[in-house]
């Protein structure tokens, strides 16, 4: 038999346990002023000092600038100083206490999201305090509400986040980050999780004997008796370990451990591929039951099935529930194809900026051959025009993939996190064309734009302009609206929200813009 890695499940109490097995308000927001926060985080800055890992690094880089922003901010009075960081301040009274202004808040936010990505336990406790921080002063912030929903999702309390996910719908007109497919995922994966877990009860009910034992204890016996072939004795032992993880609301992930582990073990028995083992030529298998020497299909059939439940809980969690794999029949297209597509056509670029959304130009937007758009566009047809036959978007959110478009372009810089974004994010029918891996980063991929000679990370509207102007087959192109944020950003109002983010350099972008521009008026740049 083949030996699998051991995993020790652990022993839970709480219903939303963290990392450490200690337990946070699944039901409820912990009060948190921002004292505290700010003093956490001037703390935790501290342990980040000459660290490798890379996501430490850049939650380093946001509480930096997180501090530096308070200390600029913080009110002057007389005979005092600022805050003292390092150090966890006195109770103050209400009256007295910071308030979360403007100027905090996204780079607070901020510290969340960097803390967040790190994944290891101070980081998530971190990241935990700062949702509660801003939601203790902002309780109907959508960005503090979704925070820390992603925390408990990654904590493995997937009950509470999906009630704070839902919170967060509640308080938004567009669902930009697919924050709607993923409570439907969590739910999903849930019930078809439960459905396993009752199919393995229902078949050893002898394992309700063992659910209220020390789940680590059952464990470790179980695995013992089945490494020495008393697999009829393990049953009962290993299914209990389950039902005492669910009992104590352990984490999805611990559950899942256990689940893999458990039906390898089944799948190794049956000597069905993938199970550990390979078949071997005229072995008897051993279904459910565990019983070597039983070659029973119906034993066999009800593996299939505990398998093609776990397959599928596990998936829904990951994107959601799709209702057509395919995405509506969706052609992909290559960099050729998309070439010939838009070869001889008329195009205009619409930037989300206010000089488009307070002009009058929707008709001569209209007039063009094809309307590209970017990420959160908005729609108002007298400014803005009607149509839009190809959206150009980066893969990070969701904005605007739910509308149809003839042609969309997904950019992203990384491969995995890329195809990881089309399978959760798209939306079947809303495109007939989706640009395929070729299209994926026009100016480093096919322009070989390095960072030696483009530092900055190229936005969703340079990526196309620079694809559009390198294949050079449109009789016209223009850029309408184009000032490159100077009046300030024309979105989704969801969107609005976001910060015009500062790995662009948009200095560079219209330098370039200009030295290829044949002429320019205040709404129009012509490159052809």
């Amino acid at each position: 038999m083949t030996k699998a890695r051991t995993r020790w499940p652990r022993q839970r109490d709480a219903e939303a346990p963290t990392t450490s097995g200690e337990t946070v308000a699944a039901d409820r927001v912990d009060v948190v002023d921002l004292e505290t926060c700010l003093s956490a985080c001037a703390a935790h800055s501290t342990k980040l000092v000459a660290s490798l890992d890379r996501r430490r690094i850049a939650l380093a880089e946001a509480l930096r600038t997180l501090l530096a922003t308070h200390a600029a901010t913080v009110p002057a009075t007389s005979g005092t100083s600022p805050l003292p960081l390092l150090r966890r301040p006195a109770k103050t009274s209400s009256g007295s206490a910071l308030l979360l202004g403007d100027a905090l808040m996204d780079p607070l936010l901020a510290v969340g999201d960097k803390a967040l990505d790190c994944g290891y336990e101070d980081e998530m406790k971190l990241a935990l305090m700062v949702a509660d921080t801003v939601l203790t002063q902002r309780k109907r912030s959508r960005a503090g509400w979704r925070l820390r929903a992603r925390v408990l999702e990654a904590m493995g309390a997937e009950s509470a986040a999906a009630a704070a996910y839902e919170r967060h719908l509640e308080l938004t007109e567009e669902d930009g980050f697919g924050v709607a497919s993923k409570v439907a995922g969590l739910r999903e994966g849930a019930r078809l999780q439960a459905e396993l877990v009752r199919r393995l009860a229902a078949g050893c009910p002898e394992a309700r004997e063992f659910a209220d034992r020390s789940v680590t204890d059952s464990w470790a016996q179980g695995l013992e008796l089945h490494a020495r072939g008393a697999r009829d004795e393990a049953r009962p032992l290993l299914i209990g370990t389950l039902l005492g993880q669910i009992a104590a609301d352990a984490p999805v992930r611990e559950i899942q451990q256990t689940l893999t582990h458990y039906l390898g073990l089944l799948r190794e028995e049956a000597g069905v591929a993938g199970g550990g083992s390979a078949p071997t030529a005229g072995r008897a298998t051993a279904g459910p039951a565990g019983s070597a020497g039983i070659a029973d299909s119906a034993e066999l059939d009800e593996l299939t099935a505990l398998t093609t439940l776990y397959a599928e809980q596990r998936r829904v969690r990951m994107r959601g529930p799709v209702d057509d794999p395919t995405f509506g029949g969706v052609r992909w297209l290559t960099l050729g194809e998309f070439r010939n597509r838009i070869a001889g056509k008329s195009i205009c670029l619409i930037a989300n900026s206010k000089r488009v959304g307070n002009s009058s130009l929707g008709a001569e937007i209209d007039d063009y051959d094809l309307v590209v758009r970017f990420n959160s566009y908005r729609i108002d047809p007298a400014a803005t025009g009607r149509r839009t036959d190809i959206h150009a978007t980066i893969h990070k959110h969701g904005f605007n993939w739910d509308q149809h478009v003839d042609t969309r372009l997904v950019f992203g810089g990384i491969s995995g996190d890329w195809k990881y974004s089309l399978r959760n994010r798209l939306v079947p029918g809303a495109q007939t064309y989706l640009g395929d891996e070729s299209l994926r980063w026009p100016v480093r991929d096919i322009g070989r734009l390095s960072r030696e000679v483009w530092p900055s990370i190229p936005t969703s509207g340079f990526n196309m302009l620079w694809l559009l102007d390198f294949l050079d087959v449109s009789p016209r192109l223009d850029l309408i609206g184009f000032d490159f944020y100077e009046s300030g950003a024309y979105r989704l109002p969801a969107a609005m929200r976001l910060p015009i983010t500062s790995v662009h350099e948009y200095t560079s972008e219209k330098a370039w813009v200009m030295e290829r521009a044949q002429s320019v008026t205040d709404t129009r740049i012509c490159l052809r």
